[in-house]
């Protein structure tokens, strides 16, 4: 364990693992995007995982960046858990492993997400007293960003499960994003308690007692009106309401581009509202946030869009740094060991 630890110890700063084999767009974007968090933030150093041919060249230069060759990849068409058992030289699992080993302080890759989870949740580990890691996901509102939770790692939930999820994502909500005292909402078919179906119903009535900042429940049309700070929900309806967001949104923007291309008088309008209109869809693209947390592991661990570019790599990497550098999976620890959420009254 101490020899593992010596990269860490090493330098200063905060050292964290990155796949780099990761993505739709592996290795290129991964690389562009370590080189601008690299850049952007000095106190950081990257220990890069993937095959010889490509970390090797990619750390002798940059500094603060080190090679950890890896000989296998999970591609994202495999099964998830057997590929992370088979495949234990792969980018991801070796990330993981530098995480646990103690030799890296966070992992981030935008390589399958279920692969992610499962070497996040058998290599890692969960913190002490989670029943259930969950992904996290910022999305865009007026003022700062809501975070929705779970997001894809838990199709299957147990009121217990989404009571963790919201005090979980209400600490990163405080945290990491800045939002003291998170409103917490649970997402449902209406506001009014008794509403939703039975895991809804006795969801809402164990969060009332054990979620400090809870709201009451979310509508769907409450995700992004910043009227809740955290919004909770399993990770099947928090899967479709995030793609659904995704989707209408470059829609949107297609139409309002083709409108804008419309007409002589349209295209005069948009070039007065050119550099609003990027900021804008600055804004509104998953690029910016780099990727979803996911809460519950020892360490930090962030999974990035399949199709992340190098923005939100770079992105991914910083937000994993910074939550390292909080303490997140700690104060999560301290947090549910100084409730009695896990082990209280449970609902089925």
């Amino acid at each position: 364990m101490a020899a593992a630890r010596a990269t860490a110890e090493a330098f200063p700063g905060t050292v964290l693992a990155v796949d780099a084999m990761g993505g739709d767009n592996a290795p290129s974007v991964v690389l562009e995007g370590v080189a601008a968090a690299l850049e952007a933030d000095p106190a950081l150093k990257i220990v890069l995982c993937g095959p010889d041919e490509v970390v090797t060249p990619f750390a002798a230069n940059h500094e603060r960046c080190e090679a950890h060759v890896t000989t296998q990849v999970i591609d994202m068409g495999e099964h998830p858990a057997r590929a992370v058992r088979q495949k234990k030289d792969s980018s991801i699992v070796v990330g993981c492993r530098l995480v646990k080993e103690g030799q890296a302080a966070g992992f981030f890759s935008a390589g399958s997400t279920g692969a992610c989870l499962a070497a996040a949740t058998l290599v890692v580990g969960r913190v002490k007293g989670v029943q259930r890691p969950a992904l996290a996901m910022p999305l865009p509102a007026p003022s700062h960003p809501v975070l929705l939770c779970d997001v894809g790692a838990n199709a299957d939930c147990k009121p217990a499960y989404l009571v963790q999820f919201a005090r979980m994502a209400g600490i990163y909500a405080e945290r990491i994003l800045g939002i003291p005292n998170p409103r917490i909402g649970l997402l449902n078919i209406g506001e009014e308690e008794e509403k939703g179906n039975d895991l809804a119903i006795k969801t809402h009535a164990l969060m009332a007692k054990q979620v400090p900042g809870f709201a009451g429940n979310a509508e769907g049309r409450d995700i992004l009106t910043g009227d809740f700070d955290v919004v909770v929900c399993d990770g099947f309806t928090g899967n479709v309401t995030l793609k659904t967001i995704e989707g209408t949104s470059k829609v949107l923007f297609k139409m309002v581009k083709e409108a804008m291309m419309s007409s002589a008088k349209a295209k005069i309008g948009a070039l007065a509202l050119k550099s609003e209109l990027y900021e804008l869809k600055d804004r509104m693209s998953a690029d910016t946030y780099g990727g979803a947390p996911l809460l519950g592991c020892k360490g930090a661990v962030v999974v990035g869009h399949g199709s992340s570019n190098a923005k939100a790599v770079k992105n991914g990497i910083l937000v994993t740094a910074r939550a390292a550098r909080e303490n997140v999976s700690e104060i999560i620890a301290q947090t549910l060991a100084g409730s009695d959420a896990s082990n209280s009254e449970q609902v089925e």
